[in-house]
C-alpha cells in the first residue's frame, strides 16, 4: 500500500485508466493496428464464402477449371490474411515492448526520487520482482492482452453478421452457449485477478530471499548454513508454486469450459443445420460456410478466455506498480525551495532536531553549529543515533521535528541537487559498483580531471596499491567491489568523496577497515583537505577524531557532552571513559 493509501482505494478500472497516459503516446500505432486486426478478419471473412460457393458449385456440372479458380482464390485470401496478421502483430506487439521501455523507465526514475525511509519499507528483492514480472504482465494486457480483444471483437460482430445472412435461425441457435460462457467468464476473472497478486507478491519474497542469500554468501558459507538455506528457499518456492497450480486450475477450467461451450455450438449447428439441409432450406455449401464460420470462432473464443487471464494479471500487476509509482517522495523539492541558490559554503547549525522512526525516538532536539571550515567529531555507542544524525544533513532522512539550516537558510530552501552536490559523503556501508575503480572513484564528479582522481587517490593512501593492479585505475571491480579488501573499499569511498572538492565533507566511521599505520596516513592528509571545508565524522576510535575542533558525544539519541578532546579528558565522563578503554584495548593489541 502506498503511504497515501491511493493504492488501496484504486479500482480495476482506475489501475486501466492509469495505463492512458502510456497508450496515448503511441495511439497513433494502435490506430494503425486496429486497422490492420479489421482487414485481417474481413479478409479472412471472404473464405467461409468462397468454400460455400465451391461447395454448391459441385451439385450441378464440376470443370477443372472453376475448382482451380476457387481453389486459388481460397490460398490468395490466405496469404492476404496472413500478410495483415504479420501487420498486425508487428504493430501492436511491438508497440507494447515500447511501453514496456516507457514504463521500466518512469518505475526507476521514481526509485531514484525516493528516501532511505522507503527503501526501509521495501526489499530490493520485492522491487525487482514488480520490475520484471509485474512489468511483464502489464505489457501482456496492452500488447497481446489489446490485440486479441481487438481481434476477438472484430471477428466475432463480422462472423456474426455473416452467419446472420446465410441463415439467421441457426446462428440463433449456434449463439446458446454463449450466455453461459458470459457467467462463467464473469465468475472466474476476480479468481484470477486475486489468485495472481498473491503469487506476485510470494514471488518478490523469494526474490528477496534469494538476492539476500547470494549477497551474504560468505557469511553463509561461513556458518556452514546452506543446507538450511535451501531449505528456506524450497519453503519459499513451494509457496510460489502452489499460488501458480492454483492459478493454472482456475485458468484451465476457463480455457477448457470455453472449448467445450464452442464444441457444444459446432454440435448445435450440426443437429439443426443437417435438418435444415435434409429439408432443402439450407444448401450444403451453406451449412459448410457455417463450419468455417464456427471453426473461426473457436481460436478467439479459447482466446477471450485468455485475454481475460491476462486482464486480471495485468491489472494486479499494474495495481502493484502503482502502489510504488503513486507513493510520493517524502524529501523533494517543495514551494519554499529557492532555485536561485547555486552553491553552499558550509555552515552547519542544528536547531532541536528530533527523529524517530515508526514510532521510535532515534534522535532528540539535538542543536548544535558548525562554522563554515570547522570539523566537528560524533562518537557513542552503537545505535546512540550517529548515522542517523549524519544522513540528515545531505537529506537522506528529515527530520520529524526541528530545523537544520546550511549557511543560515532552512534545508529545504535549498535545492536538492545543489545540496547534494556540495557533499562529500562515505557512508558506514561502502558501496562500490560493478565497474572499474575510475568510474567508481568519479561517480558524481562531473568534470573532475585525471589529475584530481590521482591526488584523491593519494590522500586516501590507495594510490600506490592501485598502481600495483595489472590494469590500475581500469580494474574492474566486482559485485560490490568483492575484489578488493574492506580498507580498499572504504579508501575507494573516500576518494571519491573528496574528489568532488565538496564544501560539505561526511564520513561515516570511514576508517573502520584500515589499520592504524594507514589511519594516521590517510588523516594527515586528510586535515589538509579538511581545513577548507566544513566536515563531519562519525567513528568509534579517538585516534581518528581526537583533533576535530568540537567533539559531541551521543547516548541515547540525545548530546551529552561536547568539546574539544582535552575538555572532554577533564570532564571525565562517557568519553573519556571511551578513551580509557581504547588505550587499554591498544596496550593489549601490541602484548
Amino acid at each position: 500500500m502506498s503511504d497515501n493509501g491511493r493504492t488501496d482505494t484504486m479500482s480495476k478500472l482506475d489501475q486501466l485508466r492509469s495505463l492512458i497516459p502510456y497508450l496515448a503516446r503511441y495511439k497513433k500505432r494502435f490506430l494503425i493496428g486496429g486497422l490492420f486486426v479489421f482487414m485481417t478478419n474481413a479478409v479472412g471473412l471472404i473464405q467461409p464464402l468462397l468454400i460455400r460457393a465451391a461447395v454448391d458449385s459441385l451439385a450441378g456440372s464440376v470443370e477443372f477449371r472453376i475448382l482451380v479458380a476457387y481453389a486459388l482464390g481460397i490460398l490468395g485470401v490466405a496469404a492476404l490474411e496472413g500478410v495483415f496478421l504479420f501487420l498486425m502483430r508487428q504493430t501492436l506487439i511491438v508497440t507494447s515492448r515500447y511501453i514496456e521501455y516507457d514504463l521500466r523507465n518512469d518505475f526507476f526514475a521514481h526509485l531514484q526520487k525516493m528516501s532511505l525511509r522507503f527503501f526501509l519499507k521495501y526489499s530490493t528483492g520485492e522491487l525487482m520482482a514488480r520490475a520484471t514480472n509485474d512489468l511483464n504482465a502489464v505489457r501482456s494486457l496492452v500488447g497481446p492482452g489489446i490485440m486479441y480483444s481487438i481481434n476477438t471483437l472484430i471477428l466475432f460482430i463480422g462472423t456474426l453478421i455473416v452467419m446472420l445472412s446465410l441463415n439467421p435461425h441457426l446462428t440463433a441457435f449456434a449463439m446458446l452457449p454463449l450466455p453461459i460462457m458470459v457467467i462463467m467468464v464473469a465468475s472466474l476473472m476476480k479468481r484470477i485477478h486475486d489468485t495472481f497478486k498473491n503469487a506476485q507478491e510470494e514471488y518478490g519474497r523469494m526474490t528477496t530471499h534469494a538476492q539476500e542469500n547470494i549477497s551474504g554468501i560468505r557469511v553463509v558459507k561461513a556458518y556452514v548454513q546452506e543446507e538450511m538455506e535451501k531449505r528456506r528457499f524450497e519453503q519459499f518456492n513451494l509457496r510460489y508454486i502452489a499460488h501458480n497450480l492454483r492459478l493454472a486450475k482456475i485458468r484451465g477450467t476457463l480455457w477448457s469450459a470455453m472449448g467445450f461451450l464452442t464444441g457444444v455450438g459446432a454440435m448445435i449447428v450440426l443437429w439443426i443445420g443437417g435438418t435444415l439441409v435434409v429439408q432443402n432450406d439450407l444448401s450444403l455449401g451453406e451449412l459448410t460456410a457455417f463450419f468455417s464460420l464456427m471453426a473461426r470462432l473457436t481460436w478467439p473464443m479459447v482466446a477471450l478466455g485468455w485475454v481475460i487471464n491476462l486482464t486480471q494479471q495485468g491489472i494486479a500487476s499494474m495495481g502493484r506498480l502503482n502502489e510504488i509509482l503513486n507513493t510520493p517522495p517524502d524529501i523533494a523539492d517543495g514551494p519554499q525551495t529557492d532555485f536561485s541558490i547555486s552553491r553552499i559554503e558550509g555552515e552547519i547549525e542544528f536547531r532541536n532536531v528530533s527523529f524517530a522512526y515508526n514510532g521510535r525516538p532515534v534522535l532528540k532536539n539535538i542543536s548544535f553549529t558548525i562554522p563554515k571550515g570547522k570539523t566537528v567529531a560524533i562518537v557513542g555507542h552503537v545505535g546512540s543515533g550517529k548515522s542517523t544524525l549524519l544522513n540528515m544533513i545531505p537529506r537522506l532522512l528529515e527530520p520529524t521535528a526541528g530545523e537544520i539550516l546550511i549557511d543560515g537558510r532552512p534545508i529545504q530552501q535549498i535545492p536538492l541537487h545543489v545540496l547534494r552536490r556540495h557533499i562529500g559523503y562515505v557512508p558506514q556501508e561502502t558501496f562500490l559498483f560493478s565497474d572499474t575503480l575510475k568510474e567508481n572513484i568519479l561517480f558524481g564528479a562531473d568534470g573532475a580531471a585525471l589529475e584530481d582522481m590521482i591526488e584523491a587517490a593519494q590522500i586516501s593512501q590507495l594510490y600506490q596499491e592501485i598502481q600495483r593492479f595489472p590494469d590500475q585505475f581500469d580494474t574492474l571491480l566486482g559485485e560490490r567491489g568483492i575484489n578488493l579488501s574492506g580498507g580498499q573499499k572504504q579508501r575507494a569511498a573516500i576518494s571519491r568523496a573528496i574528489v568532488r572538492k565538496p564544501a560539505i565533507l561526511l564520513l561515516d566511521d570511514a576508517l573502520s577497515s584500515v589499520d592504524t599505520y594507514t589511519e594516521e596516513a590517510i588523516l594527515k592528509r586528510l586535515r589538509e583537505v579538511m581545513k577548507s571545508r566544513t566536515s563531519v565524522i562519525v567513528s568509534h576510535r579517538i585516534s581518528t577524531i581526537r583533533d576535530a575542533d568540537q567533539i559531541l558525544v551521543l547516548e541515547h539519541g540525545e548530546i551529552i557532552e561536547s568539546g574539544t578532546h582535552e575538555q572532554l579528558l577533564a570532564l571525565d565522563g562517557v568519553y573519556a571513559d571511551l578513551y580509557r578503554k581504547q588505550i587499554i584495548e591498544e596496550e593489549l593489541e601490541e602484548l
